[in-house]
């Protein structure tokens, strides 16, 4: 399974159904997402990078489309999957409420940090600056190279987009050595290496929350890059889309 990896959560073509199931059920019972007698429902949604969030309070047998999930009822488990987008976790411990939301650039410039703090408000009563948040390991800063395009959209919709992105200009060892081997005819007189662009996934959703109203001491990044830890995480890119997928859960426990 993937190089011999184990607890691959996510139903994928590369992974049998059965190894799927067999570790989830492992994964729930290690997360203590268990009754008596029973593990907790598992509610996932079919991922396709939205800004739809589901408040849920039972699990059903219908599938549900979005990307995110809030609830408030004891005894269930609310997850979803990622293998290089980031996993957001809002918890609210006076109303006793959760969600789970999944951000990759698409998300995010659609503002799914946002509008989850704003649906639990709406759902729950939840004011922001109870909340806390967690920021799931995901591609970071360092190995998210993106397009030109990308950056123009999110600067049509972010004041501060400018200081998410960085602009790394490639190297060659040899032009640099021997620059009189690349002149070209055209002005200035050398052609130019392009310039590659990389972008703060996990900045941008921080600011998201921040400007929601939760507390910036309230948030927590894990330092963890999918693309640079191939051999502890799953990264769709680092791995070239053979690879499995990891969970992002919440829920709360019933009282005693």
């Amino acid at each position: 399974m993937y190089g011999g990896r184990a607890l691959n959560l996510g139903f994928t073509k590369d992974d049998s159904r059965e190894a799927v199931e067999r570790n989830r059920r492992a994964f729930l019972k290690q997360a203590g997402a268990k009754s008596v007698r029973d593990l907790w429902p598992l509610i996932t949604v079919r991922q396709v990078h939205s800004d739809v969030i589901h408040c849920v309070d039972t699990a059903s047998d219908r599938q549900l489309t979005g990307d995110g999930l809030v609830t408030s009822t004891p005894g269930i488990l609310i997850a979803i999957q990622t293998a290089d987008c980031l996993p957001l976790i809002l918890v609210d411990s006076k109303r006793r409420a959760v969600g789970v939301f999944h951000a990759g650039w698409r998300g995010t410039l659609k503002r799914i940090a946002e509008k989850g703090v704003g649906e639990m408000r709406r759902c729950f009563g939840t004011e922001p600056r109870h909340m806390k948040a967690a920021i799931g390991p995901g591609i970071h800063g360092c190995c998210y190279e993106v397009g030109e395009e990308v950056r123009q959209k999110f600067e049509s919709q972010f004041a501060y987009a400018a200081g998410l992105f960085r602009e790394v200009k490639e190297s060659d060892v040899v032009r640099d050595k021997y620059p009189l081997l690349f002149l070209t005819a055209r002005a200035p007189g050398h052609s130019e290496l392009p310039t590659r662009m990389f972008l703060d996934l996990v900045e941008a959703n921080r600011r998201q929350l921040v400007d929601a109203g939760v507390p910036a001491k309230n948030i927590d990044a894990s330092e963890l890059c999918t693309a640079c830890r191939p051999d502890l995480l799953f990264s769709y890119r680092a791995e070239k889309g053979i690879t499995g997928r990891m969970m992002g859960v919440a829920g709360i426990r019933r009282a005693e």
